[in-house]
C-alpha cells in the first residue's frame, strides 16, 4: 500500500497531478480543492495517498491531510459510493461542510453535489452520522508540503482537551478556531481554553 508521497511536483492538470519520487512519476487523482494548495511546478510536495486496486487498473488518490483521507475512506464505505464518487463529493464540499450537512440531516445540500441523488444523500447521513465524532474532519490537517509535525501538534492538543472532559465534536471546533501554523500544542490548548472561558 502506498500511503504517502514526498517528491517534486512535475504536472498538475485537475483532477490529475504527477509527483516525481526518486525518478519515478506517480500519477495521482485528487479533490479539486487540493490544487489551490499545491506549490509551483518543480517544487517539493507531500501528499497522503490511498491506493485503489481493481481487476483492470490501480488508481492512486491524493489528499492534503489525514482528515481528508479518512473522510474519503469513510465515504467509500457508504453503500453505493465508490472511490470516484467519494472524490467527486470531496471536490464539491469541504470536510467541514460535509460534516455539517450530515449532522444537520441536510439532504438538500448533499443532493446539490454532483452525482448525489436523494437516496444516496439519505444513506450518507444515516451511515456517517454516528461516525462524525470519530472523524478528524473538523481538525486542521497538514497543508500540502508542510511538515508532518503540524498534524501531530493538533492531535496532541485535541487529545489533551478530550482528557479534560470535552466531547470530540466540541474539541474539533475549539481547535479549529485557534490553530495556526507554527503554534505548539500548548499554545493551541491555552488559546482554546481562553476562548472557551470567554464564550
Amino acid at each position: 500500500m502506498i500511503s504517502r508521497l514526498s517528491g517534486t511536483l512535475v504536472e498538475k492538470d485537475p483532477p490529475y497531478l504527477v509527483v516525481d519520487c526518486g525518478g519515478v512519476g506517480y500519477e495521482v487523482e485528487a479533490p479539486t480543492g487540493l490544487f489551490a494548495e499545491l506549490p509551483a511546478i518543480g517544487e517539493s510536495v507531500v501528499l497522503l495517498t490511498h491506493l485503489q486496486v481493481s481487476q483492470d487498473h490501480q488508481t492512486l488518490y491524493g489528499f492534503s491531510s489525514v482528515a481528508q483521507r479518512t473522510l474519503f475512506r469513510q465515504l467509500m464505505k457508504v453503500s453505493g459510493i465508490g472511490a470516484k464518487l467519494a472524490l467527486t463529493i470531496l471536490s464539491g464540499a469541504t470536510g467541514e461542510e460535509l460534516a455539517r450537512f450530515v449532522s444537520d440531516g441536510d439532504t438538500a445540500s448533499l443532493t446539490r453535489l454532483p452525482g448525489i441523488g436523494k437516496k444516496t444523500a439519505e444513506r450518507i447521513i444515516v451511515e456517517l452520522r454516528d461516525k462524525l465524532e470519530s472523524l478528524p474532519a473538523f481538525l486542521p490537517g497538514t497543508a500540502t508540503g508542510a511538515t508532518a509535525g503540524a498534524t501531530g501538534v493538533v492531535a496532541e492538543a485535541a487529545s489533551a482537551l478530550k482528557a479534560l472532559g470535552y466531547k470530540p465534536a466540541e474539541v474539533s471546533r475549539m481547535v479549529r478556531e485557534v490553530a495556526e501554523p507554527g503554534m505548539s500544542a500548548e499554545d493551541i490548548i491555552r488559546k482554546a481554553l481562553q476562548n472557551k472561558a470567554l464564550a
